[in-house]
């Protein structure tokens, strides 16, 4: 087995690569963007490699990688899988590893409080694979912190040259970072960049699509073909802001991510289908009695009639982003609009219910993927 130097021209999907005591660890914001935030729950979705994947061309049968995961745990809720990781094989799901040990984040919803217990690198080893010269992608897992070790191969490794593909940057929420998926690759952005033959870089951040600055001028400043914003849920089910608060803060956004890219196409999308908030406000919450019963689920707090006070619900917010649109398409015309509702609609809850009552399933992010890909990414 073969070492391969672990250096950034192996990885795609970071936006910053932090040397630590152990390897590597990717984060999908860069650093001065990290700076300016002391959210914790931003901090640690920023770090989980959600649509950062390996890319090398190898003969190798057999391939190891050393990494650290850090695991997140809930008091009172049964464990969570390990996280996944997807090996493609020019393209194609050909392996699927976990990583055992590392640390874990043991955190307790009903105190607000987290303990980090500490643990020894993982291992993830393939074996099997083709022996011939080929594509290979390893996806980390969407769900898990994971510091970059090491890279061993039978065979040597080069990075993946350039393969002329159009660079995709999304920001979403916690559905677009890929909660409740069942593996990396099956993110409903990693299943839409696949179908489309694009670049994904990811920036989807469980409760964190609050249109921070720092996350457009990071959008600003990274070199992209074509760029999607799911705005919406987060702002909702947070008690962010109120609408009049909530119209400037997206022209800004807006505005910021143009500075960088004032020609590059780029979509606004609305959010899907959520009935626990289409016409109740937040703050939303963690259902109690489903947590008493080992379940999580959660639930709307708000009061519809704080509407009137611009209390903000997911249909307020729907029919606001498409006025902004169309207020700013006659001097903008490479921006566009998708109702979140053609991802994901009434029609589709009697079919696909949201598990929690928040986040779609394995099988709703392929639904959603495929339509976005049929939608906006091949049209």
């Amino acid at each position: 087995m073969q070492t391969t130097p672990l250096t950034p021209a192996l990885v795609r999907g970071a936006l910053d690569l932090e040397r630590t005591e152990h390897g590597l660890l990717p984060h999908r914001l860069p650093a001065r963007a990290r700076a300016q935030c002391a959210d914790p729950q931003l901090a640690m979705v920023e770090s989980q490699p959600s649509g950062i994947r390996l890319a090398f061309r190898t003969r190798a049968t057999t391939v190891e990688l050393d990494t650290l995961p850090t695991k997140r745990s809930y008091v009172g809720v049964p464990p969570r899988p390990d996280g996944l990781y997807d090996l493609l094989v020019d393209g194609t799901l050909t392996h699927q590893a976990v990583a055992a040990g590392g640390n874990t984040l043991i955190v307790d919803m009903a105190t607000g409080t987290t303990e980090h217990r500490p643990g020894p690198v993982a291992t993830v080893l393939f074996s099997g694979l083709p022996a011939r010269e080929k594509d290979v992608e390893i996806w980390l897992p969407h769900n898990e912190t994971t510091e970059l070790v090491d890279l061993r191969a039978d065979a040597p490794v080069e990075p993946l040259p350039d393969r002329g593909r159009k660079v995709w940057l999304h920001h979403g929420s916690s559905i677009s970072h890929g909660s409740d998926a069942a593996s990396p690759t099956g993110i409903w952005p990693a299943r839409a960049a696949t179908l489309a033959g694009v670049e994904l870089i990811n920036l989807g951040f469980g409760g964190s699509a609050l249109l921070d600055p720092f996350t457009a001028r990071a959008m600003r400043d990274t070199p992209a073909d074509m760029i999607s914003v799911k705005i919406g849920i987060n702002l909702v089910n947070l008690d962010l802001m109120r609408l009049r608060a909530f119209t400037p803060a997206v022209h800004g956004f807006l505005d910021t991510i143009r500075d960088g890219h004032p020609d590059t196409p780029l979509l606004v999308v609305s959010p899907i289908l959520c009935p626990i908030h289409e016409d109740t406000p937040g703050p939303g919450a963690f259902d109690p009695a489903a947590l008493s019963t080992g379940h999580l689920k959660f639930q709307a707090l708000g009061d519809p009639a704080e509407r009137a006070t611009g209390k903000l619900t997911l249909k307020v917010i729907r029919e606001e982003l498409s006025r902004i649109v169309e207020q700013r398409t006659p001097e903008d015309p490479n921006l566009g609009y998708l109702d979140g509702l053609d991802l994901y609609g009434e029609q589709d809850w009697a079919e696909f219910p949201l598990p929690d009552d928040l986040h779609p399933d394995a099988a709703t992010h392929r639904l959603i993927g495929d339509r976005f890909a049929k939608l906006v990414l091949q049209a």
